[in-house]
């Protein structure tokens, strides 16, 4: 399981979050997604630790917590919804006038 990190600065590196995170335990990897185009940091980000007592321990701590100026979002991350094949042909919308 992974916890999700939101209303992050822009500034955070992952540096950051993985020295507040290891003040819970052992963080194993630390995700900070970017925007593609302008390469800046899209303000979450997710964190996976070595057990759950030390994720439930992290969430408990942090959320809600002020840091780098803004107010944690922490929670357990949810599994990504599968949005469908999205490269797929047809099944869109059809303009039938002629």
């Amino acid at each position: 399981m992974s916890i999700y990190v939101g209303n992050l600065s822009y500034e955070v590196t992952e540096e950051d979050l993985n020295s507040v995170f290891a003040e819970y335990g052992s963080v194993r990897r630390v995700h900070l997604p970017t925007d593609r185009e302008t390469g800046r940091v899209r303000g979450f980000a997710f964190v996976e630790m070595d057990t759950l007592t030390q994720e439930d321990s992290a969430i408990e701590a942090l959320d809600g917590a002020q840091w780098m100026g803004r107010d944690l979002k922490v929670n357990k991350a949810k599994p990504r919804e599968d949005q469908g094949n999205r490269n797929s042909f047809g099944g869109g919308r059809r303009n039938n006038r002629y």
